[in-house]
Formats: C-alpha cells, structure tokens, sequence
C-alpha cells in the first residue's frame, strides 16, 4: 500500500463541515442534526453544514452533481479543517468518476464518517492518497441524547486532536437500544448501558499490519474498481449494519457478502481480521456467525478478533485508515503503533 498524505491534527474552534454524499435523513430527523451540532460546538468547533447536506431528493440528500458539489466546497475552503458526513446511506457510489481528486490531493482534510461512507474513504485513498478516518457521523453519534457517548468523543479528541496511538480498549458499556428517530419524544430518552464482555478471539495469533476495512456491502461495491485498495498484508476490519430499523442483519445475507470477499481474495490477502460489535445479535447469532466467518477464514492462520467498537455499535472509535496496528490474542491486544500525522 502506497503512503499516504495525512491532514492536519484538529484544533478547538476549527470549522467542522457536514456532508450528506448519501442518505438524506437531515431533512427527516432536524432535531438529531441540532444536536448534533450543539454536541460539536460544546467540544469547542464551528460547524458549517454545506447548502445540499440537509437535502431530501427520494433515498439520497441530493443529485450526484449536488452531493458532489458539497464535497468540493468543503475541501475547496481553507477554513474548513474536517469534512464529516452527516449519516451513511447505500448511494455514495454514484459519487465516485463525478469527484476531482487531483482537488482532494491539493487540499488534504480530515475526512470522516463510516457506513456507506466506506465507498468514499476508498475512493479517497486509492485515487487522491488522502488518509482518511473511519468513525462516526453527525445525525446517529454526535446526535445521541443527551450528548454523544463519552467513549465515542474521547476516542474522537484523541485520534483527531491528539494524533494518539497505543492500545484500543475496549468499552466498558454499550447499547444497541433502539429508539425510533421519528418519535421525537424518544429523542428525550437517553438509551440504557449495559456491560461489556469485551473482546471475543475467534482465532488466535499475532498480527501487525496497515489496517483498512470497512463496512458490508458498502466496500463490495467498489470491489474490483479502480477504487478498490489491495488488501495485501493488511490487517482487515469489517463493519456490519442493522439490517434495519431495530433488527439485525440477515445471516443469508451477510453471507453473500462475504462470500464476494472471499471470490476477491480478501481473506487469502489479508493478516489478520476485526469484526466489529453487531447491532442486536442474540448469542446464538453471535454464533452462526462465528462458524460462517471461520468457513472463510479456516485455511489462513491468522488471528480473527470480534466485538471491537468499530461502525455501527455504540460506543465506537475513530479509526485512521492505514497506519499500522496489531492485534495480539495472547494479550488480549488491538492497538495503533503509529502516529497517524
């Protein structure tokens, strides 16, 4: 994998700009986009949402020509320091032979959000060498009542702020309590915690690696594209989403999905595997899909950790695409061994 070029660390009263190159939930759910702003602005930064973000045009925020047009904007400024979208969504796709990268080169920011956001930070790294950051997004985290969960914006100041590497603990707590945005009433209700068991080792061993990944489906889109990053040597994380409002993905399904990775030769490439924590998996899920993913994977003798706080759980991190990170079963390990900046 190809170095890449690194934006600059994130200061307090920088200008934080929200995209929408997706979903257009910010016109459904305006008081999660409120407080979400209001959860940033109490961390100390400005926040600018860009003229199409708040959009609703059928299942995506705006056009392809809008939704691109809002990510020039954002990286064309010099002002603006992040560039975070607003929620993920199935359609960043559409985005990717319509955006200049030779722009996003030229001016390098922190780029940020998960989900579909995926097909972006791809896109990002392959043709413009931007390291980018897979974590959360302004409506589903900074929008938690009554303010983002501790876990998610300490992990956020560190990586962004701080440039911090060193072990990923696990969190302590966690929810996958689910309250329909619709009803504004629940946007009042803050969601139960409950404890952790921490991190599950599917396989053990040792593994270091340049770590990327990202979420399913969203990354099989671009698989086989000129947007796809060779896992190579690489140390895989794997985000799996609800498989919609308060339920969770189909196993027959996420099947499928991996098997596309496994037609690609992901799981023969890689060193190592992180799967992260599911949204409203039962035990006996947590199960089947243990023995789905140890079909994929039993030939290679790498280490496969499970439950870590990447995507699409609460709590969760802010994870620099690229830098080097280890995985260590013996010691019950995920860290960053580099300076991302």
């Amino acid at each position: 994998m190809n170095e890449l070029i690194s934006p600059k660390k994130l200061r307090k009263g920088d200008l934080i700009s929200v995209v929408s190159p997706s979903a257009g939930l910010g016109e459904l759910f305006p008081h999660r986009v409120k407080d979400g702003i209001s959860s940033l602005e109490r961390m100390g930064f400005r926040v600018r949402v860009e003229k199409n973000a708040l959009g609703r045009k059928g299942w995506v925020s705006g056009t392809i020509e809008e939704r691109v047009a809002d990510l020039h904007s954002a990286f064309s400024d010099p002002e603006v320091k992040c560039v975070m979208a607003s929620v993920g969504g199935d359609h960043g796709n559409q985005l990717l032979k319509y955006l200049d990268f030779e722009l996003i080169r030229n001016n390098p920011k922190i780029f940020i959000g998960y989900s579909d956001i995926s097909v972006l930070h791809y896109a990002l790294y392959a043709k413009a060498g931007l390291r980018t950051f897979y974590g959360p997004c302004l409506i589903s985290e900074f929008g938690e009542y009554p303010d983002v969960l501790d876990y998610t914006k300490e992990s956020f100041f560190e990586t962004l702020m701080n440039g911090s590497f060193g072990e990923i603990m696990a969190s302590e707590k966690w929810t996958d309590d689910f309250l329909d945005w619709f009803n504004k009433e629940n946007h009042t209700k803050e969601r139960p915690l409950h404890v952790s068991n921490g991190y599950e080792w599917w396989k053990d061993g040792r593994a270091e690696g340049k770590i990327i990944g990202g979420c399913v489906p969203s990354i099989n889109h671009v698989l086989g594209t000129e947007y796809w990053i060779d896992p190579q040597g690489a140390l895989f994380f794997i985000d799996i989403p609800e498989g919609g409002p308060g339920e969770p993905m189909d196993m027959a399904t996420l099947d499928s999905f991996f098997a596309d990775l496994d037609n690609a030769r992901v799981f023969e490439s890689v060193c190592g595997l992180i799967i992260g924590r599911l949204y409203k998996f039962s035990s006996e899920l947590n199960s089947e899909l243990k023995e789905i993913i140890l079909r994929y994977v039993g030939p290679y003798d790498y280490p496969v950790l499970f439950n870590a706080n990447i995507g699409h759980c609460a709590p969760s991190i802010t994870l620099p695409f690229g830098v080097s990170a280890e995985i260590d079963s013996s010691r019950n390990l995920f860290r960053t061994i580099e300076d991302w900046s």
